[in-house]
C-alpha cells in the first residue's frame, strides 16, 4: 500500500479512495466516524470535505486516544444490541447451535434460555431437560450453566428460576 496518507497533507474523501483502492462510500463511513471521536478534522472545500489530523494523534499513546469522548447511545440499547447479537450468532431457528466459550456470551444465551421457564415454579430435573432439549442436547451443560451463574437455584433436586432485577 502507499504511503500517501492523511498524515503528509489533508485529502478529500474521493482521493483517499483512489488512493487506498476502496469504494468512497467506504471511505466516507470511516472518516465521518474518525471526525466524530475527535482524531480528523472536517473542512468544506468547494465540493469536497477535506480531513486532516487534530494535533499529533501518531504522537500520542494508545491509552490516550481511547480515552477520546466518544458519542455514544445509552448503555441499555448497547446491551440490546450485543444481546441480539450474540443471539443471532449462537441461534438457529429456535436451537442452540453451540455452547458460547466466552463467558459474556454464554450469561447472553443462558439469560435467553432461562426465560422459557416459570418464575417462582419448582421443576423437576427431567421437565428442565425436557425444556432445554428444545433448546440444545446438553442440557446438563445447560443446567450448570443455569446453577453457575445464579439464574436457578437447585434444591433437593427441585430447580427454580431466580428472577434478577
Amino acid at each position: 500500500m502507499t504511503n500517501i496518507k492523511i498524515r503528509i497533507q489533508p485529502r478529500h474523501g474521493e482521493e483517499l479512495a483512489e488512493i487506498l483502492e476502496l469504494n468512497p462510500a467506504t471511505i466516507s463511513h470511516h472518516l465521518k466516524k474518525l471526525t466524530d471521536v475527535g482524531i480528523l478534522r472536517a473542512e468544506k472545500e468547494q465540493y469536497y470535505q477535506t480531513y486532516s489530523l487534530t494535533g499529533d494523534v501518531w504522537g500520542q499513546r494508545l491509552g490516550d486516544l481511547v480515552q477520546i469522548a466518544m458519542t455514544t447511545l445509552p448503555e441499555q440499547v448497547e446491551m440490546d444490541a450485543y444481546k441480539a447479537k450474540v443471539l443471532k450468532s449462537f441461534f438457529r431457528h429456535g436451537r442452540l447451535t453451540q455452547i458460547p466459550g466466552q463467558l459474556k456470551k454464554w450469561q447472553v444465551v443462558l439469560e435467553h434460555m432461562v426465560e422459557s421457564f416459570e418464575p417462582d415454579r419448582e421443576y423437576t430435573e427431567q421437565e428442565v431437560n425436557q425444556i432445554l432439549w428444545d433448546f440444545h442436547s446438553d442440557v446438563a451443560s445447560i443446567r450448570r450453566g443455569f446453577i453457575e451463574t445464579g439464574l436457578m437455584t437447585r434444591d433437593k433436586g427441585l430447580y427454580r428460576w431466580v428472577m434478577q432485577s
